[in-house]
């Protein structure tokens, strides 16, 4: 899978429990102050065996695999609160052992490891124990935030839409995979981070579509080697591409790298007057999930804009380089991210008064999202 951004702008899911998790010095998690409303538990069977504390082995476990594993990602999360960081980072190693099951396999095991992934998964909805830590850890975040089942579900039927190989002859399609990997995870940390408004939802879905636009156009060639091809043919043909640009599949003798053939010099031109488009879109989706960070609480806003400027600074760069999927793998150094990061909080800051005022003319809301978001109705058109 073209990785999907797991953390920053809501992604989140709750289950029985309602409370907040709480960093102790120890590393592990307890709980906060419960939510002062009821919310839908969405198919989740919690057991007696969830309401013990996130032990310190998995905290540090899932710290260590956001650290390894996403900069970006890492760096932003160092500004959530730490009720929240730790949170993030058990989502995220969730997401990211899942995409590893799948996309580390040999390809013929891919199939039986997407299996295995929606067992694990139904175990923890069915409030069963789970031997593995990081599933344990997962397992208690379901409980704790109440997160629906549709969410992690959705993310898995993204995966299988990768094993399958996957067509994508039009934008509806990629924007349906886009919120599939991408926009569940924000819509997952939703319910983490403690998004009042419902209507925010819809722009946390938005901003999981602008990151993972960014992550295909970064990773156009990474993603050829792996035999896929995500942007749409629709497109690639309004863009010049006379052939089907297929690539062949994994593993097959070819010139290019892990045996695979290179893309064919034809494409250039076309796949770059695509991603100018696609990055084009996607900057409308980012402008969308701007409008949603409002309705987080303020130091979650913070981590969330400093990860989203982040990934626009790779479109950024990417457009630079004239969109050339030759040029090599677009990132942002860590000079520039820091720069990106006190971009944020003078954003938050300044987005302080309107806080102040929405606080003062608004009603009582729950502090756990009430809606499941589904694809197309709860998202398109942007």
């Amino acid at each position: 899978m073209s990785s999907s951004p797991p953390s920053s702008l809501a992604s989140g899911q709750r289950a029985a429990a309602t409370a907040a998790p709480v960093a102790e010095p120890s590393g592990g998690m307890t709980a906060a102050p419960a939510a002062d409303s009821e919310v839908r538990a969405s198919e989740i069977a919690p057991s007696q065996a969830l309401s013990a504390p996130i032990g310190a082995d998995a905290v540090a476990l899932c710290r260590a695999t956001i650290a390894a594993h996403s900069k970006s990602f890492a760096l932003a999360s160092r500004v959530l609160p730490p009720w929240c960081r730790d949170a993030a980072a058990v989502l995220y190693t969730w997401c990211r052992r899942a995409d590893d099951a799948v996309d580390l396999a040999p390809l013929a095991r891919q199939p039986a490891e997407l299996e295995r992934l929606h067992r694990e998964l139904a175990s923890i909805y069915a409030g069963q124990p789970q031997g593995d830590v990081a599933l344990a850890a997962f397992q208690h975040l379901v409980v704790q935030y109440r997160i629906p089942r549709s969410y992690p579900a959705e993310l898995l039927a993204g995966m299988e839409m990768d094993v399958r190989g996957q067509r994508y002859d039009t934008m509806d399609t990629l924007l349906r995979y886009c919120f599939r990997v991408a926009s569940t995870v924000g819509l997952m940390m939703s319910h983490v981070m403690g998004v009042r408004d419902d209507r925010a939802l819809r722009n946390a879905a938005h901003l999981g579509i602008a990151m993972q636009l960014t992550n295909i156009c970064r990773d156009v060639c990474e993603d050829w080697q792996l035999g896929r091809v995500y942007v749409p043919a629709a497109l690639l043909r309004g863009c010049g591409l006379t052939a089907e640009l297929s690539p062949p599949a994994p593993g097959r003798s070819g010139a290019g790298e892990g045996g695979v053939a290179a893309l064919p010099d034809r494409a250039s031109e076309p796949l770059a007057r695509a991603l100018r488009s696609l990055l084009s879109e996607a900057e409308r989706y980012y402008r969308s999930g701007d409008r949603g960070l409002i309705a987080l609480p303020w130091r979650c806003a913070l981590g969330v804009r400093a990860a989203r400027l982040v990934y626009a600074a790779i479109g950024a760069q990417i457009a630079r380089r004239d969109y050339d999927v030759h040029a090599g793998r677009a990132v942002v150094p860590t000079w520039r991210k820091l720069w990106l990061l006190a971009r944020a909080g003078a954003g938050a800051l300044g987005e302080l008064p309107a806080r102040a005022l929405l606080r003062l003319r608004a009603k009582p809301r729950p502090k756990l999202p009430t809606t499941d978001i589904e694809f197309p109705d709860g998202v398109l058109p942007l």
